[in-house]
């Protein structure tokens, strides 16, 4: 039972990652996308969509070719989702609107289409896309615990893994990193250093909307193996991804110990017996308790390490430095 409670939190976690770090990226230039759920959404969209294609082009529809497939669906949903970044990005950095309201609106339009979408989409192989897709290691399951643990996962898992380490990595040790939060830090210094701040904050919000929508994509074909019934609970994983980015002090490999911990603390329910429906209902909202715990602990001891950009939120006038 610990084993599949534990592998359960992996697998739902990694929707909870991809949608973390694709925020943290976006907020390291300064920007807060409320619009994450949405965007998430047309990931889903957009992998269901590729997945489909695909399955349609196979000749062998029992048997598909797994990277085939696996690259079709990534392709599709990460521009999918970079398509909702686009959107934020022309209103938010271009045309300077609000960020809050521009992506709560990008939420309901990128829940809407995607809803629109998937009742055009042709179904018929989905289940067997998935089933491809959310296979892990042949030899998993006969090396006991840990090969259930660790080597049953989808190479999705493994890649939301990477992303997140490889996020880390870029913005603590590289130039391009330093410059990012320099953006986010203090835009106008960063520009009047010659950084280009415009690229900058399109090319984070892209990068980290094209992340986030492979969480969709992860969502629906490997953590509920291709059904579409409850697609709208995206939006849920979409907002607590972004109180993730709280929970993991804006800190990418952190985020890959913190998707577990909210995966476990939304499925806890189902594996406690001997409560009721409202009780199991009130246990998922753990994760948003903790959330808020952290932030009041934070503020308490006002570590700079712990804060959000400086920037963040803030529209950059650049006339005004």
């Amino acid at each position: 039972m610990i084993v599949t409670f534990i592998v359960g939190a992996i697998s739902l976690g990694m929707v909870f990652l991809y949608g973390c770090v694709g925020e943290i990226i976006t907020e390291k230039a300064g920007h807060l996308n409320l619009g994450i759920p949405g965007v998430m959404c047309l990931g889903t969209a957009g992998g269901t969509l590729g997945a489909s294609m695909y399955m349609s082009m196979c000749a062998d529809k029992a048997n598909p070719s797994y990277l085939l497939l696996l690259l079709f669906c990534i392709v599709f949903a990460a521009v999918f989702g970079a398509f909702g970044g686009l959107v934020y990005s022309f209103l938010t950095v271009s045309l300077r609107c609000n960020q809050n309201i521009t992506g709560l609106a990008l939420t309901t339009f990128g829940a809407g289409l995607t809803q629109y979408m998937i009742t055009s989409v042709d179904k018929t192989y989905l289940t067997v896309a998935a089933r491809t897709m959310s296979q892990g290691l042949p030899f998993a399951q006969n090396l006991g615990w840990f090969g259930q643990i660790f080597l049953s996962h989808s190479l999705l898992t493994y890649l939301a893994i990477g992303i997140a380490v490889a996020t880390g990595i870029v913005l603590k040790r590289t130039r391009l990193g330093l410059e990012l939060r320099a953006v986010g830090e203090n835009p106008a210094t960063a520009d009047a250093a010659g950084i280009n701040v415009t690229a900058y904050k399109y090319g984070a919000i892209l990068t980290g909307s094209a992340v986030a929508g492979l969480g969709g994509l992860f969502y629906s074909m490997d953590y509920m193996k291709g059904s579409l019934e409850n697609v709208s609970t995206i939006q849920a994983f979409g907002w607590l991804s972004i109180a993730l980015v709280i929970f993991t002090l804006w800190r990418p490999i952190l985020s890959v110990a913190g998707s577990i911990v909210f995966g476990g603390l939304y499925i806890l329910a189902a594996y406690i017996t001997g409560i009721s429906f409202a009780q199991m209902k009130l246990l998922t909202l753990i994760p948003y308790v903790v959330t808020v715990i952290v932030l009041i602990v934070t503020s308490i001891f006002n570590s700079k390490n712990a804060q959000a950009p400086a920037a963040l939120g803030q529209t950059y006038f650049r006339e005004d430095r």
